[in-house]
């Protein structure tokens, strides 16, 4: 899988449109579309950019996802930290809260 197919895979991932991916990254459609076909390589600029909004930019860059990269968390913390990075902001919030409330209550119990 090349970089640009990653890139794709991430924007999708998020849930982004390429328009929209390519106005966070600071640049046009058609230059994300280019990132997208391998036909260009980002700037650190946009790759700073995209990863503001939950781009796992060593993926993008590598193919090793930066959690398996890691290496320390288990494969349910895994999957909880990639589907609350796929929330949007307010969800997130709402779910940090939940998850307070629920280890406040574990610890008592």
């Amino acid at each position: 899988m090349s970089a640009g197919e990653r890139l794709r895979e991430e924007r999708s991932r998020l849930g982004f449109k390429q328009e929209e991916f390519a106005q966070i990254g600071g640049v046009n459609r058609n230059t994300q579309g280019s990132y997208e076909k391998n036909e260009r390589t980002p700037d650190l600029n946009y790759l700073s950019a995209i990863a503001v909004q939950g781009v796992d930019v060593l993926f993008v860059v590598t193919g090793v996802r930066l959690l398996a990269a890691a290496g320390s968390l288990s494969p349910m913390e895994t999957s909880l930290l990639e589907a609350f990075r796929a929330l949007n902001e307010s969800d997130q919030d709402t779910l940090t809260r939940m998850a307070a409330g629920l280890a406040a209550v574990s610890k008592t119990t």
